[in-house]
């Protein structure tokens, strides 16, 4: 199949196949007689392994490593395990981030109880207030 053929298959973009061409993780296709790429199946079943990692959110370069597991079915996979481990790790830190974050915006919208005007707006005060760690230049220093 021809490149937008895989594209649509795929259900990714055209750049995105050369994309992953240029960087190893789709091997190049075999070229027919009139010069075009000529794609197989292996192609497809390669992409939908790479969109199926990219939607766990597995850095690319975590994907070259469990492709070359894919590649060699006889090997150890204890590092695969390790990856996995890894991004759940990783997830689990960024679901600890979001949590922190979302208690942060529930008590800045606490500042506001009913709409009022900007000048009495809480939230707007809060969110102009110095952060702890902001540096304070005071008038004195300036002056010096």
């Amino acid at each position: 199949m021809k490149i937008g053929e895989l594209a649509k298959a795929a259900h990714v973009e055209v750049e995105t196949i050369r994309y992953y061409e240029r960087i190893g993780l789709l091997p190049a296709p075999a070229r027919s007689h009139n010069g075009y790429r000529a794609y197989a199946g292996m192609h497809l079943e390669r992409l939908a392994f790479i969109r199926h990692c990219r939607a766990l959110d597995i850095a690319l370069a975590d994907i070259t490593r469990l492709l070359r597991f894919v590649d060699d079915p006889s090997a150890e996979c204890a590092e695969v395990n390790t990856l996995i481990d890894t991004q759940l790790a990783r997830v689990r830190a960024r679901l600890d981030s979001l949590r922190t974050l979302e208690h942060q915006l529930v008590v800045l919208r606490s500042q506001c109880d009913a709409p009022d005007r900007a000048a009495q707006c809480g939230i707007l005060h809060e969110l102009e207030a110095p952060t702890l760690g902001d540096a304070c230049v005071c008038h004195d220093e300036r002056s010096n």
